[in-house]
């Protein structure tokens, strides 16, 4: 827990689209995982939620020679913290998917297929942990390109959260919803899930944002701050900049 106020816990969520570890095309394209590991911890937050989170690529383990061993979920894990992952695609070379990272202990994670169309493969990963004593959920998403998808993607979220999540437990929804508008905004809104709401923070792509693609949502919680980093590190890194979200426990 990152800090108090009013005596009541600061919670911490980053959500961070990691391209998959690597950036730049062809021949010059650069390994950028190492230093993820490094951007990740300095965070700092309670938990960190990844898309685009690769568990093996048999192609770039043979170009780069400095590529981990352990899959990118568990490399970029910090000490102290523990990781859960999922797969959402399977590909010709290997396999990525989302990924959270905590530093609280996990109760439950399971993942669900909401794929929209047999071009994309898209999924959800639900982590449930205990929070200074409250079991507190977490979503972690990566949305399709289609606004149609999206939308329905929204629809099978909230359905999930009515199935698997207690109506009076919190739950947090974060990560790349690759909308431009803002029509997904409403729709969880309207399911009762909410963000710090002052004015859109862009987030990609990450040289020169102009939208604001990731977001961190919540019900039962009271959100309570958000921000970008900022500088040339980040935008190295991904086509995506990180987005941290405070929230406040509530009694």
């Amino acid at each position: 827990m990152t800090d108090t106020h009013d005596d009541l816990p600061i919670l911490r969520v980053a959500t961070y689209n990691i391209h998959k570890g690597v950036q730049g095309l062809g021949p010059v394209r650069r390994l950028e995982i190492h230093n993820l590991g490094l951007a990740v911890e300095q965070m700092d937050a309670d938990i960190i939620c990844l898309q685009e989170v690769r568990k093996d690529n048999r192609k770039e383990m043979s170009f780069f020679n400095n590529w981990p061993e352990q899959n990118q979920a568990d490399f970029l894990t910090p000490l102290g913290y523990t990781a859960a992952y999922r797969t959402n695609a399977t590909t010709r070379w290997g396999e990525h998917g989302n990924a959270l990272l905590t530093r609280w202990p996990i109760l439950e994670s399971n993942h669900r297929d909401i794929s929209d169309h047999r071009f994309e493969q898209r999924g959800l990963l639900h982590v449930a942990m205990e929070i200074a004593g409250q079991r507190i959920h977490t979503i972690v998403v990566h949305l399709g390109l289609v606004q149609g998808s999206r939308l329905r993607q929204t629809a099978l979220i909230h359905e999930f959260i009515k199935a698997h999540v207690p109506d009076d437990e919190p739950v947090i929804v974060a990560g790349d919803f690759n909308d431009w508008g803002f029509q997904v905004k409403r729709m969880l809104a309207g399911f009762g899930l909410f963000e710090y709401d002052e004015k859109p923070l862009m987030t990609y792509p990450s040289r020169l944002p102009v939208v604001q693609l990731d977001h961190v949502y919540a019900r039962g919680l009271t959100p309570c701050g958000l921000f970008v980093p900022r500088g040339r590190i980040w935008w190295r890194m991904s086509d995506h900049l990180p987005l941290i979200a405070e929230f406040r426990l509530r009694d």
